[in-house]
């Protein structure tokens, strides 16, 4: 039997969001939010029969605020702004990306702020449970006065309209209407403006953020660990007392996993006096950087979980005599701690390559391009050119967009965030990552195998052996592409990380210690 989660009520976090997502847990409307949601669906009634004016409700919209909206008027406006900021261009986002938005939406619209009626927000429910999902193209919101262009694709068929992923196929919502012997959606005052103005695009983009960089990050100590062994570095950069004196809690937690992984491995043991005075950077500086990375993962998930229970719509209202125009859906808040995330995970991928280059340059040991016959054999010459190519065009993708403000609404909306942006660029840095660690994992496993038959310590031998399953050591050349695929999927479907987990806990170790309730909870 499903969980259940009571939208408007509850309070909603990463994990939960994307487990609605998937089926695993059922999103409810509970009688308190029922009633809160009745009570503010009629203060909007109320303000229409009193001809009260309030934005959004009886004026014209954005830069056309003053120009008064009869009565008789009222519900049409809604239609018109629905269709009328349809205006995004370029591919669909993800079919997750856009149930997300549906589910944070209800969340939205259910703690009764916003004025929308009961049957709306069932429809929109009713769309998250039957997999019913809008397409919403990519381009075209700029992040202030919501995310308007998508948001308005994605309730075109609350009104029959629009398209929709149904049954797996991409079909006019006018059809799956007729299919589902449903009606549109009678649209009420200020309904259309509720449903549009928001943050719930960005923030869409910052649930999945979240939960694919912990993942990256979590791999990349792992691989990183491996490749250590593999260019037969030392552990004593990780060392607690080393941390204890410069107290970031990311770094302390990164040193804690390396050493963790590192300790009882007999790699390690058989070169404590081979002289090596200190290893390179991408080696003994990992605390500082993955850890600085975990920072900004920090201060993403923190902002993210605040904005996912927060009202983003404009205007909120509060009673029928008290209402206010405000700024709530301006993305700033989300712009800034996306564009440092996306920092954050490119700095990943920086790192990771330097170990890749590292290990086919023929030092410590180690053949040159890892492969015994190199001359007629390129080895693993060429992935690296991959991670290179990688990390590059992740560099070009660290502009800040949140830096950029570009005015629209005739200057009544002269400053916006460009989050949607943001949200987007880094699920792109994050997606070139998780191919750059796979690269290195590729690199790791072979370079292990160079120092058999010396064994490492039970997580790292795990992973290991793991990859192994999936990649075979390579004595000649071949299609490595393929290697980088399957190696690719085992880190993106958080199977490896799994299997680090599993055998930490099998041998009774703890790799994120005292740091699992800061960084390892989503």
């Amino acid at each position: 039997m499903n969980m259940i989660f009571k939208y408007g009520i509850d309070t909603l976090t990463v994990s939960t969001v994307l487990d609605i997502a998937s089926g695993k847990v059922k999103g409810v409307l509970a009688p308190e939010a029922i009633e809160r949601i009745q009570a503010s669906a009629g203060y909007v009634q109320a303000i229409v029969a009193q001809h009260t004016t309030v934005y959004g409700i009886n004026t014209g919209f954005g830069p056309l605020c003053d120009t008064k909206i009869s009565e008789e008027d009222t519900r049409t406006l809604q239609y018109n702004i629905l269709q009328s900021h349809s205006v995004g261009v370029g591919d669909s986002i993800p079919e997750e990306v856009s149930r997300i938005m549906l589910i944070t939406k209800v969340h939205a619209l259910a703690q009764g702020y916003s004025g929308a009626a009961l049957a709306t927000l069932e429809r929109i429910i009713w769309h998250i449970e039957n997999r019913v999902t809008p397409l919403v193209p990519e381009k075209g919101s700029v992040g202030a006065s919501g995310d308007l262009a998508p948001l308005s694709h994605l309730f075109l068929p609350l009104i029959g309209l629009g398209k929709v992923w149904y049954k797996g196929q991409q079909t006019d919502m006018q059809a799956v209407l007729q299919k589902e012997n449903l009606q549109p959606v009678a649209l009420g005052p200020k309904e259309g403006l509720a449903l549009i103005n928001g943050t719930q695009f960005i923030l869409s983009f910052a649930v999945k953020a979240v939960a694919r960089l912990h993942n990256a990050l979590d791999a990349a100590d792992i691989i990183g660990a491996l490749s250590l062994e593999g260019l037969m570095g030392t552990s004593k950069p990780f060392d607690p007392r080393l941390h204890t004196i410069r107290p970031f809690p990311g770094n302390q937690l990164v040193a804690h996993r390396l050493k963790t992984m590192l300790d009882g491995s007999e790699i390690m043991y058989s070169h404590v006096d081979c002289g090596r005075v200190q290893d390179p950077y991408s080696l003994r500086c990992m605390p500082q950087v993955h850890g600085a990375s975990r920072t900004a993962w920090q201060h993403l998930y923190h902002l993210t979980s605040i904005e996912l229970n927060s009202v983003t719509d404009n205007p909120i209202i509060f009673s029928a005599e008290d209402t206010i125009s405000g700024g709530n859906f301006h993305g700033q808040p989300m712009a800034l701690p996306l564009d440092y995330a996306t920092v954050a995970a490119a700095e990943l991928g920086n790192i990771s390559d330097r170990r890749c280059y590292m290990m086919i340059e023929g030092r410590f040991g180690l053949p040159k391009l890892l492969i015994q016959d190199a001359g007629l054999n390129s080895g693993f010459m060429i992935p690296q050119y991959t991670t290179a190519a990688l990390v590059t065009e992740n560099k070009t993708l660290c502009f800040p967009a949140s830096a950029d403000s570009v005015p629209t609404s005739l200057g009544q909306e002269d400053h916006v965030s460009m989050g949607s942006i943001s949200g987007r660029k880094l699920n792109q840095v994050i997606s070139n990552l998780e191919y750059i660690l796979a690269i290195e994992l590729l690199y790791a496993a072979q370079a292990i195998d160079f120092r058999r038959p010396l064994k490492s310590g039970p997580v790292l031998e795990a992973v290991h052996a793991f990859t192994r399953e999936h990649v075979p050591f390579a004595n000649k050349d071949r299609i490595f592409a393929n290697d980088i695929a399957a190696l690719h999927n085992i880190i993106t479907n958080q199977s490896l990380v799994s299997v680090a987990n599993a055998a930490a806990t099998s041998h009774q170790l703890s790799l994120n210690g005292i740091y699992h309730e800061q960084f390892g909870l989503y």
